[in-house]
């Protein structure tokens, strides 16, 4: 350190505008990676370095003044030592305002929470800057309410959102709340339901846990919000975050896992406490003790160690399920619960007797609904429907699909529509080696439509590996064994399958409106439909289902919906992996390069990763069909 003798005045705007060069070109970690370290270190008990560095900060130039906040940020060990380091600078220079209230809040989303604990826990430190915390809790609570942002925003970027806005309440005090309570609650209700109204899980669940957290902080005294969610590491984080950090301990160079472990150690307190209080003895009056003497715990109990549980003989024919799934023998639950769970096999080794009632059983089993507590019921129920429709493909096929667009179904029942569908399509089309029969509740398909959630994440996983198994490769290894070869079943009902489905998607009912509010069914429909595409491979009519399947991707290709954007980039991932060459070039040459200026705009645009990948990975499946017509001779 240099030392100017004599009570000689100096400037440091030199050194302040050599600081911002070097860190907007690029250099911002070496410089800062030293400067930060030593500064935090000589202004912990010096007021005068401490005015030095406020100093050396505010004489950055405007132009560079983004790349050393943000530098500075985020290489602070804490919120405390960041505010030693800028002082009130967010208070005194406009774009170091902006850069902290908007641009690295609003506009980006890459940081860590570790970043996030330091900017906000940095304005909460002084009354001065309280008043902007204030106003970028409403900034981001408004971006968080908003649909528009919803719809349009990767999910990255809503999570990013969801912790500023925790942390920001964990810096809040009561009377800070109270001040703006009706405006908090206003946002947090139009909030939750706009992620409520997403098709991502991730969002919805997002948006659950973050209500939640708003409600516990202005309701401190009345009721508050209660969402039923499957907690997840994501889910622990987001709620630790509401519970203050001290500015000394939060240090950006740790890994996130060892941050979310020493969080989740201070978390065990609370419950501790609630659990003493629940164990401790009950202090009982007079009269109930009385009455606890007076009780029948001294009589000795009967021995029923050598009881044995009577088992309900399930129904041994198909019309007798009928019988007891719909008549008066539905009144008898044990006998209920063994039709339910006997049924798939019953009507797997009784092809013929289920194919004179295959159509009123389908109706049975679309509306039958749990009488009982009977574990594994919707799957249960799920692998009957599949066992009759496999059993009688076109008539049980015609009558889901008529159902799908029919009044006075739920939601539910027309994605258990769906989902029996791609199942059985599924089963159709394995192939099935005489002499050897496998039970269905031995199969584990790889698409599994019942989970939203994981439905995309498989169908991708297919569609990779069916793209690695068409690439050339120089070296394959060891030979193959060849299978013995045997008729795909799901060759001659695939029409009755994907054609009654694409029909009429765009005919609003009056309970059901695939084009507006009921995007979430329409999502799932899409990915039905990339699906059964897969499936019908080699299949007569997989060149109409391909030309009919092009021109729906092309009429919703603008949805504002990312779950329904994925599915229908996977519908032209399917197209191009199912429908020959040959017919490809021959009779969908023009929409084929309407299709690749399209993805090439999604790959550049779209705000979701998923779909960026999927349009990518179709470019590359159009270059290698144009490659194969380059190579057929002229």
């Amino acid at each position: 350190v240099c030392f100017i003798p004599g009570g000689l005045n100096c400037s440091i705007s030199f050194v302040s505008h050599v600081l911002g060069k070097v860190c907007v070109h690029g250099r911002q970690k070496e410089i800062l990676g030293v400067l930060v370290p030593h500064l935090t270190d000589l202004t912990k008990s010096d007021c005068i370095w401490q005015r030095i560095c406020w100093r050396l900060v505010e004489c950055v130039p405007d132009r560079w003044m983004e790349a050393v906040v943000l530098g500075f940020v985020q290489r602070a060990p804490g919120a405390d030592a960041l505010s030693r380091l800028l002082g009130n600078l967010v208070v005194k220079n406009k774009k170091a305002q902006f850069v902290v209230t908007q641009k690295i809040l609003l506009l980006q989303y890459g940081h860590t929470t570790a970043v996030l604990q330091n900017l906000l826990g940095y304005l909460s430190l002084d009354g001065l800057r309280r008043t902007l915390l204030l106003r970028v809790l409403q900034d981001l609570l408004e971006t968080w309410s908003s649909s528009s942002a919803v719809k349009h925003s990767p999910a990255e970027q809503q999570l990013y959102i969801s912790k500023a806005i925790l942390i920001c309440f964990s810096h809040l005090k009561e009377p800070e709340i109270e001040s703006c309570r009706q405006e908090i609650l206003t946002s947090m209700m139009e909030g939750v339901k706009c992620h409520l109204d997403s098709s991502l899980p991730q969002l919805r669940r997002l948006g659950m846990v973050v209500a939640e957290s708003i409600s516990l902080k202005i309701n401190t005294e009345g009721p508050v919000l209660k969402f039923e969610y499957e907690e997840d590491d994501e889910t622990r984080e987001l709620k630790s975050l509401l519970v203050q950090t001290p500015s000394f301990c939060v240090v950006p160079s740790l890994p996130n896992d060892v941050r979310s472990e020493k969080a989740g150690a201070t978390l065990p307190l609370v419950p501790e406490s609630n659990e003493k209080s629940h164990t401790a003895a009950p202090v009982m009056p007079d009269e109930e003790l009385n009455a606890e003497l007076d009780s029948d715990d001294d009589l000795i109990p009967y021995d029923t160690s050598e009881d044995k549980e009577l088992k309900i003989k399930a129904p041994v024919y198909i019309r007798d399920c009928i019988e007891v799934l719909t008549g008066s023998g539905s009144e008898d639950v044990d006998k209920w619960e063994a039709t339910v769970k006997a049924l798939e096999s019953l009507v797997r080794k009784n092809p013929a007797a289920t194919r004179e009632v295959s159509v009123e059983l389908a109706k049975i089993l679309l509306h039958l609904e749990e009488k009982t507590c009977i574990e594994g019921f919707v799957e249960l129920r799920q692998r009957a429907q599949v066992a009759v429709l496999t059993t009688d493909p076109i008539p049980v096929a015609k009558y889901l699909t008529s159902q799908f667009y029919s009044l006075n179904y739920s939601l539910r029942q027309r994605m258990d529509i769906l989902d029996v569908l791609v199942l059985a399509a599924q089963e159709l089309s394995c192939p099935k080696f005489p002499g050897k029969t496998k039970p269905s509740g031995a199969q584990k398909p790889c698409i599994q439509l019942l989970l939203g959630n994981d439905s995309p994440k498989d169908w991708r996983r297919i569609v990779d590996e069916r793209i690695k198994s068409k690439t050339r490769r120089f070296d394959m290894g060891h030979s193959r064994v060849e299978l013995a070869s045997c008729p795909n079943e799901f060759n001659s009902v695939a029409g009755y399958f994907f054609f009654p489905l694409i029909q009429h998607f765009d005919r609003p009912l009056t309970t059901f409106d695939l084009l507006g509010e009921d995007h979430l069914v329409l999502g799932r429909l899409v990915h039905t439909l990339a699906i059964l595409m897969y499936l019908a491979v080699n299949t007569v009519a997989v060149t109409a289902m391909g030309k009919a399947l092009l021109e729906f991707v092309w009429a919703l290709r603008f949805h504002t919906d990312s779950y329904v954007r994925q599915g229908l980039l996977s519908c032209i991932s399917s197209l191009l992996l199912s429908v020959p060459t040959e017919q490809i070039l021959a009779d969908m040459t023009e929409e084929l390069l309407e299709t690749q200026s399209w993805l090439g705009d999604v790959m550049e645009k779209d705000p979701d990763g998923d779909c960026r990948r999927l349009a990518l990975q179709n470019l590359m499946l159009i270059e290698n069909l144009k490659k194969k017509l380059e190579a057929v001779p002229s």
